[in-house]
């Protein structure tokens, strides 16, 4: 099983509300990108946060700063607008390939997700196209408006 399989599954098990949202979101809505780090949203609740953060855990993954599901949710709008801290990143120490970015300042709530099959009958949830294109957009940054471009052309 993929390590990306083994993160949705595992969110999904816990019933935390998730997507994908970065290159493999783009890439399961039709637009070829490469990427290896799993990019994704949650609904912004503590108990959310707190799930992920301990699902992370069960799969190796530790976090990349010192912080704690507590902590981001306390501090969410401090760390963003003084701290620019856009993702809560974690990471396998066995495995450096293993990286997941959890999207602090995006709240999945409100949003739609659709459900994607994969050939292993694994279903993945990804942000609908639609609101992956304004999220990217929104952004500004370089590789999300190439991404932004290339679901455009997917369609």
């Amino acid at each position: 099983m993929s390590f990306l399989v083994r993160v949705c599954h595992a969110l999904q098990h816990q019933s935390v509300n998730y997507a994908l949202v970065g290159g493999h979101a783009v890439a399961l809505h039709g637009a070829v990108r490469g990427t290896i780090d799993i990019d994704l949203v949650i609904e912004f609740t503590l108990e959310n946060l707190k799930t992920t953060e301990q699902v992370f855990k069960s799969l190796g993954l530790s976090s990349h700063l010192p912080l704690s599901a507590e902590y981001i949710f306390t501090h969410r709008e401090t760390l963003i607008k003084e701290r620019n801290l856009i993702a809560w990143s974690f990471i396998s120490l066995e495995n450096p390939l293993e990286v997941v970015d959890l999207i602090i300042s995006f709240d999945l709530q409100n949003q739609m997700v659709v459900e994607k099959n994969l050939a292993s009958g694994q279903v993945l949830r990804v942000l609908s196209k639609e609101d992956l294109i304004t999220m990217k957009r929104a952004s500004g940054r370089p590789q999300d408006l190439a991404d932004v471009t290339a679901l455009q052309e997917s369609e």
